[in-house]
């Protein structure tokens, strides 16, 4: 079964714009649960634009499905959020600093001691390790050789192309999941998945454990509501 894990970054960029409290992330995140999310995954960044840090630490008081932390562990403060809330998994992605979003995957290869050192400072504390990385089996077997538990495939690349040729844009998304097979590695997914693409995705990697799907999924729930757009999502993982 491939989980659900639903990142709410942009309830809390909603908030934000209007400096309250509303929508209230720790409601939505409930919510999302209670209507079949497997999973909350949250993104907070240094200029806490959407996600705030004290965000983190309520969610991490209420969240009963996986709790997923993505972020870029360039600072100790993000390092330090992460030990400290002890989530389920932490994503680590190397996103620059004022990035609109995650454009790029690690060169797992090139900051092999970076992450292996971050790896396993996570993992003493018994949190699962998974690596943003793009759709290329080096980059793959570079993050196992760090100690990762899992990969999370950069899937923009993909969803970018998927009108054009969904057959040629999947390829490397095989390649690079059955890399992960291949060397005893979880595989994840996330970036620019939707209901166009996501279904076709799940047939050709059907042994993904989890896909991370925010923008598309709450631009969606505007138009079909929030728990109708989860059960829809939910059933393009069914195969």
């Amino acid at each position: 079964m491939t989980r659900l894990s639903v990142n709410i970054n942009k309830i809390a960029t909603l908030r934000n714009s209007r400096g309250g409290d509303n929508p209230n992330v720790l409601k939505v995140a409930l919510d999302c649960e209670r209507f079949g999310a497997q999973g909350i995954t949250v993104h907070p960044r240094p200029d806490e634009r959407h996600i705030r840090y004290q965000d983190v630490y309520d969610l991490k008081e209420v969240v009963t499905t996986e709790f997923n932390i993505e972020g870029n562990p360039s600072e100790r403060k993000f390092i330090d959020l992460v030990l400290a809330t002890k989530p389920d998994q932490v994503t680590l992605v190397p996103d620059a600093l004022g990035a609109i979003t995650s454009n790029a995957g690690w060169d797992t290869i090139t900051n092999r001691n970076l992450l292996t050192e971050l790896i396993q400072e996570f993992k003493k504390e018994n949190i699962r390790v998974s690596v943003f990385v793009d759709p290329d089996p080096n980059m793959v077997e570079g993050a196992k050789i760090c100690g990762a538990d899992r990969v999370e495939l950069y899937t923009e690349p993909y969803a970018a192309h998927y009108f054009e040729n969904r057959q040629k844009a999947v390829i490397p998304f095989v390649l690079a999941a059955e890399k992960a097979k291949e060397v005893g590695m979880g595989l994840n997914a996330g970036h620019d998945l939707s209901l166009d693409n996501l279904r076709f995705l799940k047939q050709c990697i059907p042994w993904m454990d989890e896909v991370s799907i925010g923008h598309a999924l709450i631009s969606d729930a505007l138009y079909l509501g929030l728990e109708n757009t989860i059960q829809m999502y939910l059933r393009e993982l069914e195969l």
